[in-house]
């Protein structure tokens, strides 16, 4: 898996993996922040939030498009500074006004812009490095480990999230409770408007918190509203820490990946070699090809950036709050991380050629275990584990860096037996298994209560946390056999003289399945649950049935 792989690889994945942390830990708790500061509905922060996810994937065209012109790092190092400027605009903290929601759009707006100019001509360079005839049988491997690196980033972000939050809450005397800030909203708006039910519940929740005076109801609501969006401020100054490093690894390491960082305008110019000329029939089946791709991959990201909206929504107003017996271990980072070193360790045990290297891999595997195996037999009876939303979103990359050992020894095993599926046919068993994962969620959403009921004190019970994190486990196959797969495709089968745009359309695409997450949001509210996760299956299997049918196109155009 990472033998033989070019040195230029690690430095680019390493530079991707602390901008994703910051961007990830923004993330997790974005829409948190937009209803728990501005007191925004379901309706307008799916808008902003799918609008910004359009924008962080859209505008990689113009990126793409500009370093087809000026060059790939140039414009990488460009999208660091621009996506500083935007988090540090994003960490200022700011009360309620007009002028603090347009400064929010303005840092959304420069976060996107620089996630733009970066995010895809990084991995246009990764692409680069296996044009070389000695790297391009590990092209796909390549962008899994790519694909991992970022998802190591994304895997701490909740954590960092959420022990900011808690921190800072107590600092305050406060503790988090996903239910108080629409009701606090609510209250100051007017407490008069308030059913029994949801008045009697604003009362017993800032009971918990310490406040069992009346008269100081909306005293409490004021506080622990700016409380919150203190702490999601020093949330999103984590990025900006990030981003630093982020600059300094790819600055330091240029050297091993500054061959790459050449686009085919520039290779001409320098007659260094030949850009490899394509017939116009074999630019247009090619382009074609990917188009199509990008038409079907739309409806998965519509589906799966339903992490960050409703599926956080469910996390906080559906999902228990706390965790008992094992599932408490499934939240600490440190046991994920733990579970990724047995299962690298395991895998090392097969693939070490050294018997030092498989002693010290066996060595790894059982002390991961046995570390993981004690704390389990010590857990407290009936120990507790208070639990924010936004850690449920640890589970996909931990899922993905999990697993991304497993999939890769299963498809190069189909690999030497010359079945591995293609690139296209990896995309379209992907939209089957995402049908698969909102299943878990149809099923389990039967008999609870529409969102609209839930505001008005409807009586019911949470469901297990394990439906979120199966669901993720679910979504995260999809995701593997979809993504890094579909970059794989792009940076193979796009026209030389079109690799930057090319890419920039698959963001493109990425971008409309993006804002079209916003129709979940927006629907969510009168709607049984379990409808709106089966828009989401019906999708996903029509998507999947679809690239299956145009199937030899696709292949065709690889040749």
């Amino acid at each position: 898996m990472f033998n033989n792989q070019p040195k230029g690889l690690y430095a680019l994945a390493l530079a991707n993996t602390g901008e994703r942390f910051g961007y990830y830990t923004m993330l997790a708790i974005f829409t948190l922040f937009l209803q728990a500061k501005f007191g925004f509905s379901e309706g307008i922060t799916s808008n902003i939030y799918a609008g910004f996810l359009a924008a962080v994937y859209f505008l990689p065209m113009l990126g793409g498009w500009l370093a087809d012109k000026f060059g790939y790092g140039k414009m990488v190092t460009t999208g660091i500074i621009v996506m500083f400027l935007g988090y540090a605009c994003l960490a200022i903290p700011t009360g309620q006004s007009t002028g603090a929601i347009m400064l929010m759009v303005l840092a959304l707006f420069l976060i996107a812009l620089g996630t733009g100019l970066f995010k895809g001509n990084l991995q246009v360079m990764v692409g680069n490095l296996y044009d070389d005839p000695k790297y391009a049988d590990k092209r796909d491997s390549a962008f899994s480990i790519f694909y991992m690196a970022i998802n190591i980033g994304a895997l701490f972000a909740p954590t960092a999230a959420s022990k900011i939050t808690d921190y800072y809450m107590s600092l305050k005397g406060f503790s988090y409770n996903g239910e108080i800030p629409a009701l606090a909203h609510r209250f100051i708006e007017n407490a008069s408007a308030m059913t029994p039910e949801a008045l009697s519940k604003f009362t017993n929740l800032a009971a918990s918190q310490g406040v069992t005076d009346p008269a100081q109801l909306n005293a409490f609501a004021h506080n622990y509203i700016e409380t919150l969006s203190g702490s999601y401020h020093w949330g999103f100054a984590v990025a900006c820490v990030s981003l630093i490093i982020s600059m300094l690894i790819y600055a330091c390491f240029r050297s091993t990946f500054k061959h790459a960082d050449v686009n085919a305008k520039q290779l001409q110019a320098e007659n260094k070699e030949n850009v490899v000329e394509l017939t116009p029939a074999q630019t247009k089946s090619r382009i074609t090809a990917l188009l199509l791709v990008f038409a079907v991959v739309i409806f998965f990201w519509m589906a799966f950036h339903q992490n960050g909206l409703t599926l956080t929504y469910f996390a906080r107003d559906y999902t228990a709050q706390t965790a008992t017996g094992f599932t408490i271990l499934e939240f600490n980072v440190i046991n994920l991380l733990l579970v990724i070193i047995a299962v690298y360790s395991i895998f090392a045990i097969f693939q070490s050629k050294k018997s030092s290297g498989k002693l010290t891999a066996g060595v790894l595997t059982i002390l991961s275990l046995g570390i993981l195996g004690y704390k389990y037999m010590n857990l407290e009876e009936g120990a507790t584990l208070s639990i924010l939303p936004q850690m449920f979103q640890q589970f996909n990359p931990f899922f993905v860096v999990a697993l991304t050992p497993v999939s890769m020894a299963v498809f190069g095993a189909l690999a030497k037996k010359g079945k591995e599926p293609s690139a296209p046919r990896k995309i379209g068993i992907g939209m089957f298994i995402a049908a698969l994962g909102f299943c878990i969620m149809a099923f389990s959403s039967l008999g609870l209560p529409t969102p609209d009921a839930l505001k008005d004190g409807a009586d019911f019970t949470r469901v297990t946390p394990n439906v979120l994190i199966s669901t993720y486990l679910v979504l995260t196959f999809a995701e593997l056999f979809l993504s890094p797969m579909g970059i794989s495709f792009v940076s193979k089968v796009a026209p030389p003289k079109y690799k930057g745009a090319m890419m920039g359309c698959w963001f493109g695409a990425t971008a409309v399945g993006n804002y079209l997450v916003s129709v979940i949001g927006m629907l969510w509210g009168g709607l049984p649950l379990w409808v709106l996760w089966s828009i989401l299956i019906a999708l996903c299997l029509i998507s999947a049935l679809f690239i299956f049918s145009i199937m030899k196109k696709l292949e065709n155009a690889t040749k």
